[in-house]
């Protein structure tokens, strides 16, 4: 503001005027469908996600390539930022209390020409992408929007196919070595689908649909004429794993999106432990009843320190991070609520790609092994599992961060193998409850294919069935954690209240900041 002994010269005052066109009350119409739609702007978003008076942004001068189209007063009012936001600035900084908290923002605008990618914005996300590379900054990108504009095409055609942009390439040359985290509200088509998938976690809302093609494209295919809401809609891509985290709308996305990025940021100043006597009661009498794992996982953590990424992929798979004494860990863990715990193809990748994850960004890793084996058949094999189960062998074999594993019940066969990471004699620690019970495929199974004729000679069913059930009753007593504990199958069996301190050893052995690692960690 200008006062008689600080005069503001008059390129300043152009400057603060320029600056006016930036606010969303310039475009009134627009934020009012947004709102309507139960939609936030993209500052809105912005404001909720960066710590206050942190930001700084980057090509807010900027404009659509159209200004052979429209006046300089109609794109400055239409199209703000070329309809990106980009900049630097806090996360987590201020409230929490994190260090590690700088981090640079993408932010489509769904109210400037659709999200669409246009070519000054292309070049506002590739100067935010270099920045990110050189101060090893996490990214966070709002990807809202329906793919490339055609008809940015000031000082003639900047391309014919786009072959030469590399925002997607500059994107994803930060895999494994920052954190990149992306929010979609609605839709996302084309190019702002690419980055997104580019992303290491994906966050969307219910009412998102998502798609390497959109209706447009769809059409002009001659695939025929769809919705927006039909092309990937979210109850599809979480189901499919294409979505991680699912969530109700941009505020829950942007809640999840903090708490991700938390485990990112170094430890947690404040923790508490939940009661580990619990863990004694936790499992069912019956050996062969379902529970869920995740009983485990939250008396085994830090309180409120779980977050589970891709829960609507392959459920018989928990991947989860979660934090030990405010210190970042993941999980993987069998639920035998689905397929018995059974490792098929979907759960062999979820698990693989999050322990990338976790070795790239140098966490730990801890599996909690309730498994029956691989899920096989001719169905199972139809979708290629030789291939899809061995991926978890070879990942577990490359880990450089720690690794423990818990045999918590079933410890059977080659899936029970790779939930130890493929070789229980490399881990960290290898423990069992006493609960646990070892063998080279299920019990039963394995008594009904090794005495078959045995039992076939016995003419009376009762006393077949007797037969069958003490020669169960044998393997069950030469399976139990003790004895397979005597043959170094396991380095110990434990009470399960003292589970969290075997954890908090390796933990603590291993704090520290760590630098990631920029191993590959695969999209899928």
């Amino acid at each position: 503001m200008e006062d008689n002994q600080n005069p503001i010269r008059p390129e300043i005052t152009d400057l603060y005027k320029r600056r006016q066109f930036l606010k969303d009350e310039n475009r009134p119409e627009m934020i009012a469908k947004l709102h309507g739609r139960g939609q936030r702007t993209a500052r809105e978003n912005l404001a909720d996600i960066c710590d206050p008076g942190t930001f700084r942004e980057y090509g807010d001068l900027v404009v659509a390539a159209q200004r052979h189209r429209y006046s300089m007063e109609e794109l400055m009012t239409k199209t703000p930022v070329d309809g990106i936001i980009t900049g630097t600035g806090s996360v987590n900084g201020q409230v929490v209390g994190y260090e590690n908290s700088q981090c640079n923002f993408i932010i489509y605008d769904p109210a400037v020409i659709a999200g669409t990618q246009g070519h000054w914005g292309h070049k506002k996300m590739d100067r935010i992408l270099v920045i990110a590379g050189k101060e090893k900054t996490p990214v966070i990108l709002f990807a809202q929007g329906g793919g490339g504009r055609p008809n940015d095409t000031d000082g003639g055609h900047f391309s014919v196919s786009g072959t030469t942009v590399g925002t997607w390439g500059k994107l994803a040359l930060l895999n494994g070595k920052v954190p990149t985290i992306c929010i979609i509200d609605r839709y996302s088509f084309a190019g702002n689908a690419a980055l997104a998938g580019c992303c290491d976690v994906l966050i969307a809302t219910k009412t998102s649909s998502i798609g390497m093609g959109g209706p447009a494209m769809i059409e002009g295919g001659g695939l025929g004429v769809f919705p927006p809401e039909a092309v990937g809609p979210a109850d599809v891509q979480y189901q499919n794993g294409v979505i991680d985290i699912l969530v109700e709308n941009e505020a829950e996305a942007v809640v999840a999106a903090k708490k991700y990025l938390s485990y990112f940021q170094g430890r947690a100043k404040e923790w508490e432990a939940p009661d580990q006597k619990l863990l004694r009661s936790v499992l069912p009498e019956r050996r062969r009843r379902a529970y869920d794992i995740r009983k485990i996982i939250n008396i085994l953590a830090d309180k409120n320190s779980v977050l589970e990424i891709r829960k609507g992929y392959a459920p018989n798979m928990v991947t989860c991070l979660v934090r030990f004494e405010g210190q970042t860990c993941g999980i993987v863990a069998n639920c035998v609520q689905y397929l018995g715990g059974a490792v098929d193809a979907h759960a062999a990748d979820k698990f693989s790609r999050f322990i990338q994850l976790c070795n790239a960004f140098q966490f730990p890793i801890l599996s909690l092994v309730d498994c029956p084996g691989y899920m096989v058949g001719p169905d199972a094999e139809k979708i290629g599992l030789v291939r899809h189960a061995c991926r978890m062998y070879v990942n577990a074999a490359h880990l450089k961060v720690p690794y423990m594993a818990v045999f918590v019940r079933k410890t059977y066969g080659l899936g029970a193998i790779a939930m130890g990471f493929g070789d229980t004699l490399t881990t960290n620690f290898t423990v069992a409850w006493p609960t646990a019970e070892f063998g080279g495929m299920g019990l039963e199974g394995k008594v009904k294919l090794s005495m078959k004729h045995e039992l076939e000679k016995i003419v009376n069913e009762e006393e077949r069935q007797a037969a069958f059930e003490k020669m169960v009753n044998g393997a069950l007593e030469r399976g139990k954690a003790i004895n397979a504990a005597s043959f170094l199958e396991a380095d110990t069996v434990i009470d399960p209240a003292e589970t969290r301190d075997w954890i908090l050893t390796v933990m603590r052995t291993n704090s520290g900041k760590k630098e990631p690692t920029g191993d590959l960690v695969d999209a899928w």
